[in-house]
């Protein structure tokens, strides 16, 4: 693959509260091991995705900077084109271990600067968050970082950020899926201009199944999968998703996403399927890496 290669589908890009654009639909890449995930990002790249959604908890920075390097897409036009996130590790929160941390992901990944860092856990039992945010902001400043985000936080977590450093993140990325749609989250980062990320879109391929054969119906009037029902469902609420797959037909089929829309009735009847279950962690309770 050369620098000059262009994506063969264009994936809308969503405006975040500090002006940067991220494209709507990236690859993620947790539990998939250092060595396996370099041709998962190498095809991802060849579909046509420019968004790639890591942390340094995954235990596979190293891949995906292998695989940016040999495509090209770590420097130049190419790495322009791309928007790649990482995220802190919880055991590296705080200001200075943050700056640490920071320059080990950046070199194993192989880039200058990342498009978007994560707080990934608030951990409220041992909060670091104002402090590590402190470091986010210099990275900004110095031009390695372009857009600060957190991951599960939930509204309690945002406010007290917000009072500690004076700003609200850009994104907050959230399990959310038919079936866990954190109604009062999502409306809370609306209310304050910060972008939803889902993560497990799908709920891990649970919500596949979902409210008696409901996707599946759809699906079949539309003539696509039940994933493309269910990532559709989440384009059509202006949510950034994030499917992992590690199979190059699956990662064609997640961003094929726009041949078909969800009539009134069947967004309604997804909207419906919302229930008491995650398929996750608990932020208030769980720490991670």
């Amino acid at each position: 693959m050369t620098n000059a290669t262009k994506p063969t589908i264009h994936i809308p890009a969503i405006t975040l509260n500090d002006g940067h654009l991220i494209p709507q639909i990236g690859l993620g890449v947790l539990r998939i091991d250092d060595e396996g995930v370099v041709p998962v990002v190498e095809n991802a790249l060849a579909a046509g995705y420019r968004h790639i959604d890591g942390a340094a908890g995954y235990n596979n920075e190293a891949g995906v900077g292998r695989a940016l390097a040999v495509t090209g897409f770590n420097t130049g036009k190419a790495r322009e084109s791309l928007w790649l996130t990482t995220k802190l590790r919880d055991s590296q929160q705080g200001y200075d271990s943050a700056l640490r941390a920071f320059d080990d992901s950046l070199a194993k990944l192989q880039v200058d600067y990342v498009d978007m860092y994560m707080i990934h856990w608030p951990t409220p039992f041992d909060w670091r968050s104002g402090e590590t945010w402190k470091a986010f902001v210099k990275l900004r400043e110095e031009g390695r970082v372009k857009t600060l985000g957190v991951c599960n936080f939930l509204p309690e977590h945002l406010e007290r950020l917000h009072e500690e450093t004076g700003e609200w993140p850009a994104v907050d990325q959230i399990e959310l899926h038919p079936t866990w749609q954190q109604r009062e989250v999502v409306a809370f980062c609306k209310a304050h201009g910060i972008a939803v990320e889902a993560y497990s879109p799908m709920a891990r391929g649970a919500d596949l199944n979902a409210g008696d054969g409901t996707i599946e119906r759809i699906a079949a009037v539309h003539g696509v999968t039940p994933a493309q029902v269910i990532l559709r469902w989440h384009i059509e609420n202006g949510t950034i998703i994030i499917p992992k797959s590690v199979h190059a037909d699956r990662q064609k089929e997640n961003l094929d996403l726009f041949g078909f829309v969800l009539d009134p009735a069947e967004h309604a009847a997804i909207d419906e399927l919302d229930g008491p279950t995650r398929a996750g962690h608990d932020p208030l309770t769980f720490t991670y890496a």
